[in-house]
C-alpha cells in the first residue's frame, strides 16, 4: 500500500484542480445573488481560473523542470488551498476574482507536474497501472464537477465549494511531502519570462474585449481599444517567442498543417462542447427553476457518455490516423450542439438530452486522441512542448468560450426581450436574466404583466441559446472538416536531441501530455 502513496497525491491534486473549472458553473446563480454580482463578474469568476491556468502551464512546466516537479507541485497544492480559501471567505465578486485567478496558478503548477511525478515515481507495470488510475480520476472529476457543486450549493451554500479544498489539499500536502520523489533537473533549459507574459497580456486582452464587447457592444471605443491591443501583445509575442533560445511555444510548430490543424481543433474543442453548458446550467436554475443538484444531473448524460466512449476510442482507436477521431468527434460535437435547438420557451431539459448524448460521444472519441495527436506532429526535441501547447490550446478555448456565448447569449436575450412592451429597458434585463437572474427581472413588473413577462423571458432565454448552439455547432463543424483536411499521421521522429529512453521520467512540460 505504501508504493500507492505517491500516486494518492497526486491524484487529490489533479481532482481538486479538474474539479474546479466545473463546480462553479451550477453554484453561479447563489453567487450572484449572495455577492449582488454583475453579469461581467460572473463571467470572471469562471474565466480567471482557467485563464491563468493556460496561460502559465508551459512556463511553470519549464520552470518545474529547472527546480524539480516535486517542490513545485507541492507549492502549488499550497498556493491552490490558500486561495480556496480566500474564495470561500470572500464578500464581494472582485475579492473572488482575484482569488480564483490565484487559484489557476495553484492549479497551473500542479497541471503541469502531475504526470511528471507519476513517470518519476513508477517504473514498469506499476507506471502503466499508476497512469490507468489518474486518467480515470480524470474522468470522475469532470462528471462529479457539477453532482458535487450542487450537492454542496443546495445543502450548505456556495462557500463550501471553495472550503471543501482544504482537508483534501492538506492530506495531499501531508503524503506528497513524505512520499514523493522528485523528477530529474534540468539545466539546459529557461524559462520564458517575456514570451509568458506577452502571452498572458494577449489572453487576458482578448477575453476583456470579449466581455466588454458583450456589454458595451462590438463597435464601442473601449472594446475596440481591447482588441487593438490584444494584436499589439500578440504581435509583442510572435517577435519575442522568434528571437528567443529556449520559447515557450516554437512558432515553427504552428506553420505545420497538422499541428496548426490540432491546436485550431483543441480550442473549438473545448470552446463548442463546454462554454455553453455554463449558462445551460443557469438556465436550469433561473428559468426552469431546478435545484443546483438537478441542474447539475442535467449535465451528467455528456459527461456520462464521453467517459464511456472515451474508453472505448482508447481500445479500438488507437491505432486509427488520428485525424479521423478527432474530425469525426469535433462533427459529432458540432451535429449534437446543433441537436439541442430543438428547445423552445416551453421545453424542459430533456429537449437538450440528444444533443448532449450526442455530443458526449464526440467528446470522448475525441479527447483522448488531440494531446497524443500533437506529440506526434512535434520533433521528438519538441515533444513536451508541443502537449504543453495541446492542453494550453485546450483551456485558452474554454476561457474565450465563455464570454464569446455571454455575448451571443445577453445580445439574443435583449432582441427577443425588446419586442416585448413588458420590459422598458431591455438591455439591463437581459444582462440580469443571462447571469441567473430571471427572477429579479420579473418581480419588478406590475402585477398583471408578470405572467406575460415570465413567459417572454422563457421564450427569450430558449432563444438566446438556440442562437449560442447554432454558433457552436458550426463552428465544431468548421473545425472538424478542417483537422480531417489538414491533420495526417506523422512517422516517427528520430530526433536525436533528446534520446527516447522509455524510463526516463518526463519532464514537467511533457507531464501535461496525458491530461484530458
Amino acid at each position: 500500500m505504501r508504493k500507492w502513496m505517491p500516486l494518492l497525491a497526486v491524484c487529490l491534486g489533479t481532482f481538486m484542480l479538474l474539479i474546479d473549472v466545473t463546480i462553479v458553473s451550477v453554484a453561479l446563480p447563489q453567487m450572484t445573488d449572495s455577492l449582488d454580482a454583475s453579469f461581467s463578474a460572473l463571467q470572471w469568476v469562471v474565466d480567471i481560473y482557467v485563464l491563468v491556468l493556460a496561460a502559465l502551464l508551459m512556463a511553470i512546466g519549464s520552470l518545474s523542470d529547472l527546480t524539480g516537479a516535486r517542490r513545485v507541485y507541492l507549492a502549488g497544492l499550497a498556493v491552490f488551498a490558500v486561495a480556496s480559501l480566500a474564495c470561500g471567505l470572500a464578500d464581494s465578486s472582485g475579492m473572488l476574482i482575484v482569488a480564483r485567478g490565484v487559484q489557476g496558478l495553484g492549479a497551473a503548477a500542479m497541471f503541469a507536474t502531475n504526470t511528471a511525478l507519476l513517470a518519476s515515481n513508477y517504473r514498469g507495470k506499476d507506471r502503466g497501472i499508476a497512469f490507468g488510475l489518474w486518467g480515470a480520476v480524470n474522468g470522475a472529476a469532470a462528471a462529479a464537477g457539477p453532482i458535487l457543486g450542487g450537492l454542496l450549493t443546495e445543502h450548505l451554500n456556495w462557500r463550501w465549494i471553495f472550503l471543501v479544498n482544504l482537508p483534501v489539499a492538506a492530506i495531499a500536502l501531508i503524503v506528497g511531502h513524505k512520499h514523493l520523489t522528485g523528477s530529474s533537473i534540468r539545466t539546459d533549459r529557461r524559462v520564458d519570462i517575456p514570451g509568458t507574459v506577452a502571452f498572458t497580456l494577449a489572453s487576458t486582452l482578448l477575453i476583456f474585449a470579449l466581455i466588454r464587447a458583450g456589454e458595451d457592444g462590438w463597435g464601442a471605443d473601449i472594446t475596440l481599444a481591447l482588441f487593438g491591443g490584444t494584436v499589439v501583445a500578440l504581435i509583442a509575442f510572435v517577435l519575442v517567442e522568434r528571437g528567443r533560445r529556449d520559447p515557450m511555444l516554437d512558432l515553427k510548430l504552428l506553420r505545420t498543417p497538422s499541428f496548426g490543424g490540432l491546436m485550431a481543433g483543441a480550442v473549438v474543442f473545448s470552446a463548442a462542447a463546454f462554454a455553453n453548458l455554463v449558462f445551460v446550467s443557469v438556465w436550469a436554475q433561473s428559468v426552469l427553476e431546478l435545484s443546483p443538484v438537478k441542474a447539475g444531473l442535467i449535465l451528467m448524460p455528456l459527461s456520462g457518455m464521453s467517459f464511456v466512449a472515451a474508453g472505448l476510442a482508447g481500445r479500438f482507436l488507437a491505432n486509427v490516423a488520428p485525424q479521423w477521431p478527432i474530425g469525426a468527434g469535433l462533427l459529432l460535437i458540432g451535429a449534437g450542439t446543433l441537436l439541442e435547438m430543438l428547445l423552445t420557451g416551453t421545453s424542459g431539459w430533456t429537449a437538450l438530452l440528444p444533443g448532449m448524448l450526442l455530443t458526449g460521444i464526440g467528446v470522448g472519441i475525441a479527447s483522448p486522441i488531440l494531446a497524443s495527436a500533437a506529440l506526434a506532429a512535434a520533433p521528438a526535441s519538441r515533444a513536451g512542448m508541443a502537449g504543453g501547447a495541446a492542453n494550453t490550446f485546450r483551456q485558452l478555448g474554454f476561457a474565450v468560450g465563455i464570454p464569446v456565448v455571454g455575448a451571443i447569449l445577453s445580445g439574443a436575450i435583449g432582441r427577443e426581450l425588446a419586442g416585448n412592451g413588458s420590459f422598458t429597458d431591455s438591455d439591463t434585463a437581459a444582462e440580469l436574466v443571462t447571469g441567473g437572474r430571471s427572477a429579479s427581472v420579473v418581480a419588478e413588473l406590475p402585477a398583471q404583466a408578470q405572467a406575460a413577462g415570465a413567459r417572454a423571458v422563457e421564450d427569450a432565454y430558449a432563444a438566446g441559446l438556440d442562437q449560442v448552439f447554432l454558433v457552436s455547432g458550426l463552428a465544431a463543424l468548421l473545425a472538424g472538416v478542417l483537422v480531417l483536411l489538414l491533420v495526417r499521421r506523422s512517422p516517427e521522429h528520430h530526433d536525436t536531441a533528446e534520446p527516447d529512453d522509455g524510463d526516463r521520467p518526463k519532464t514537467a512540460a511533457e507531464g501535461s501530455l496525458r491530461a484530458v
